[in-house]
């Protein structure tokens, strides 16, 4: 159903239009070779969504137009994920139910099915019926408290925590758990993918840090959050800015060494240095444009780089050289990833994947 190969070719999922970490999760799985049908609202009921990064977020996939309030058009969803390997949804608890696509109907009719359903909070708990956000499915994990400035409100990782990263990747390895448990045991089952419980696992290192009293809770207080001078942005000349991460010894000379800093003017990990190596590296940094400093830095290991915005990263010498930006349809958008050796993945354009149902089911016949 999809023109690209990949790992993951054969494996067959359906999934229910959605916003935020759903299609980027049936995206990487499209990506890597997964026949994926996307059932999409019908354009005259005002929901579509392939105006919300359908461009990119809905590629290497196949979709059809139902409307599952419509017991015609649910039946006809029946009898694709009659076919499925996985299904994933993204509705609030409850409503898989209430449309007559619930896991009970759904695993009673296809007993091999993986029925993932992602939601912030997840399927049981007191917040389950609430609405929410990438913000606050973080929030209550103590994720957000440690971003930011001190004295200032935390500060929102844009939705790469809490949707894509607690969200789409941890719906990824469930579906893909599941599925393996499934051709094992011929038997399927409920993946309740909450975003906050992946977010809550995403912040494992810094509970091992707490636990061996290396870590904080007061913001910007930490190694990680840009309270050290030798692990934070700079400002440059032109108003640019470069990211300077060298933690270890051996690259913190380094970067010195690009600064024209006495080698043994600063004691790295010395507390009582750290104003002075601030002030320092502020003022040194402020005397060169971004771009400069890139060319000091380049072919070291200080562990500088060039902060680049969206648009800059896609004429970058190492993403181009990758191609881990690539022009679709018009469309730069990232590749797939990762990279396999054997079975080599690809991208088709969206606007090509319309499907009539008897075509998608004619498609996963047998």
């Amino acid at each position: 159903m999809t023109t690209t190969t990949g790992p993951l070719e054969g494996l067959r999922i359906v999934e229910l239009d959605a916003i935020g970490p759903v299609p980027l999760a049936a995206m990487l799985l499209a990506d890597l070779g997964c026949e994926i049908v996307r059932i999409a609202r019908a354009p005259n009921s005002g929901q579509t969504w392939d105006d919300t990064g359908g461009s990119i977020l809905h590629r290497n996939r196949k979709h059809v137009h139902l409307d599952l309030k419509s017991p015609p058009d649910r039946d006809q969803a029946l009898a694709l994920i009659d076919r499925a390997d996985a299904l994933i949804e993204g509705f609030r608890p409850g409503v898989m139910e209430r449309l007559g696509l619930g896991p009970d109907v759904c695993l009673a009719r296809n007993p091999r099915l993986v029925f993932a359903r992602m939601t912030g909070w997840g399927q049981t708990g007191p917040l389950a019926p609430r609405a929410g956000h990438d913000i606050n499915y973080i929030a209550i994990t103590g994720a957000l408290h440690a971003m930011g400035q001190p004295k200032q409100p935390p500060a929102p990782p844009l939705n790469l925590v809490g949707d894509y990263g607690g969200g789409a990747m941890f719906a990824i390895v469930g579906i893909l758990s599941a599925i393996i448990s499934a051709r094992t045991t011929g038997t399927g089952q409920v993946v309740d993918v909450a975003m906050t419980d992946g977010t809550a696992a995403l912040t494992s290192f810094f509970h091992a840090f707490t636990a061996s009293g290396l870590w904080s809770d007061e913001r910007g207080a930490n190694l990680l959050d840009g309270s050290k001078p030798f692990y934070r942005c700079y400002a440059c000349a032109d108003g640019g800015h470069v990211a300077v991460g060298p933690l270890e010894p051996p690259f913190f000379a380094q970067l010195l060494k690009g600064l024209k800093i006495e080698p043994d003017r600063f004691v790295q990990y010395d507390p009582a240095g750290w104003p002075e190596m601030e002030a320092a590296f502020t003022a040194v940094f402020l005397t060169r444009t971004r771009d400069e400093w890139d060319a000091v830095f380049r072919d070291t290991d200080a562990c500088v780089s060039p902060v680049l915005s969206f648009g800059e990263a896609t004429d970058h010498a190492h993403n181009r050289d990758r191609g881990t930006l690539v022009k679709v349809g018009g469309v730069t958008q990232p590749a797939p990833a990762p990279r396999f050796a054997a079975t080599p993945t690809g991208i088709s354009d969206y606007r090509r994947g319309l499907l009539s149902i008897h075509d998608a089911l004619s498609g996963w016949a047998g």
